[in-house]
């Protein structure tokens, strides 16, 4: 095979991801390759709010399609987005190194998340940062943002909302800085979504390049999206339901913290654990998603399935 084919979204965050893929492949792995660009649902319909549309695979279904058709080798993906369960023969071949996973605050009038007055409108996709907004801040009027980071940071810059909730990550891999928007600043309470930051390389299981594009999979990511996922998986959520989930792994020694909650921020559970992990790397892994496991059951216990439940109704109003 003389070039495989990415498959992607067309966004420049995405192309932007793809292409450092492409990077990645050409001088790690020694493999050349093109890059497809597919819309998919979540692309195309950007006047309803995610939840609204459906949460699992509303970025990912179009691109795995092609995937089990062989239309494309690989597809690159924003780790937050791919739904814990996979299709047919579908895995994910590599996890890359996590960028910066915090989400962060931007506005042009107001210098951080404290300095909102009440009432202030603040654009985000997401149930997830909507809930945590609203924890600390239930004056607040929090909207649904659709669109690519140029649509978003347009509609904050013609004064739509007083700020917009974006993840770092992205921010870092386009460039964005105070000249492109006056304030910007990461939100240390917001715990993030599953796989935040971090990229997944989606393959075939019997694709004659899976085993060697696994090497560009860096663990100590990996372990930790690894529990990041079980945990969602466990309480059988989704990418687009209110549940934030974040694993470390630092000294040999895995912390996971976790929140369920109301889109409006009136109830949630909020926890967190921590493990050392001793073992070779799939021992560990396999530890890690135990611990997760172990987390979400005391979520379970607490009511989380039937808190989510409540979520879902709430979004759908």
């Amino acid at each position: 095979m003389s070039s495989l084919v990415i498959g992607t979204r067309g966004s420049a965050l995405a192309l932007w991801q793809a292409r450092y893929i492409q990077a990645r492949l050409k001088y790690e792995c020694h493999i050349e390759s093109s890059i497809s660009i597919i819309k998919t649902q979540g692309d195309k319909i950007l006047d309803v709010p995610l939840a609204k549309i459906g949460g699992k695979g509303l970025f990912t279904k179009e691109l795995e399609e092609k995937l089990l058709g062989k239309e494309i080798d690989l597809a690159v993906h924003s780790l937050k987005d791919v739904p814990v369960d996979f299709v047919g023969n579908l895995a994910l071949a590599a996890i890359t190194e996590r960028e910066d996973c915090r989400d962060s605050f931007l506005s042009m009038a107001y210098a951080d998340f404290d300095s909102l007055p009440k009432g202030a409108k603040v654009g985000t996709t997401s149930l997830r940062r909507s809930m945590q907004i609203k924890k600390l801040r239930p004056d607040l009027d929090t909207l649904s943002l659709r669109g690519n980071v140029q649509t978003r940071l347009k509609r904050l810059k013609e004064g739509e909302f007083d700020a917009i909730i974006l993840a770092q990550a992205g921010i870092k891999r386009l460039g964005l800085d105070t000249t492109d928007v006056k304030y910007i600043t990461p939100l240390a309470f917001m715990i993030p979504a599953m796989g935040q930051g971090a990229l997944g390389i989606e393959m075939c299981k019997d694709h004659i390049y899976f085993d060697k594009i696994a090497s560009l999979t860096h663990e100590p990511t990996a372990l930790c999206v690894s529990a990041e996922r079980a945990f969602v998986q466990a309480l059988n959520g989704g990418c687009q339901v209110p549940i934030g989930v974040h694993a470390q792994y630092n000294d040999k020694k895995l912390s996971l913290q976790a929140i369920v909650g109301l889109p409006d921020g009136s109830e949630y559970i909020q926890e967190s654990v921590q493990e050392c992990l001793a073992g070779e790397a799939l021992d560990n892994i396999n530890a890690a998603q135990s611990l997760a496991q172990s987390l979400a059951q005391s979520f379970i216990n607490k009511g989380a399935k039937e808190l989510l439940n409540r979520a879902q109704d709430m979004a759908f109003r």
